[in-house]
């Protein structure tokens, strides 16, 4: 589960810095462009603790996981606000990136908690 944590924060890492070059290059840059880059690096912080301190692996995954629906809550609320003026802007596209990045982080992180559920009934 931390290493799917890890990806999911890579690639947010990623996404809030390829934003904010393209703010840079364009001549716009905002600080708000980096928000998928610290909720990857407040995820990847938790999944790195939780892989080395198994005791508590679970409380720090499911607090990540908290972050995650957060960070998909969030930016997909603003793009459905904005529905009825929708441009494809970075903005927006960055925005959709980290709602589908966030959501399947979620949804596996989700599974994975069911899956360890029922192996620890067994």
């Amino acid at each position: 589960m931390t290493s799917v944590a890890i990806i999911c924060s890579l690639l947010l890492i990623i996404l809030g810095a390829a934003g904010y070059a393209y703010g840079m290059a364009s001549g716009h840059a905002s600080p708000t462009a980096l928000i998928p880059a610290a909720f990857g690096i407040a995820i990847a912080v938790l999944a790195l603790i939780g892989r080395a301190r198994e005791s508590l692996r679970m409380h720090l995954m499911h607090v990540a996981v908290l972050l995650g629906l957060l960070g998909f809550i969030f930016p997909a609320g603003r793009v459905i606000a904005n529905y009825t003026t929708f441009s494809v802007s970075a903005a927006t596209v960055s925005q959709l990136a980290m709602s589908i990045i966030c959501l399947v982080f979620v949804v596996l992180s989700v599974r994975s908690f069911i899956d360890a559920r029922r192996r620890r009934s067994l």
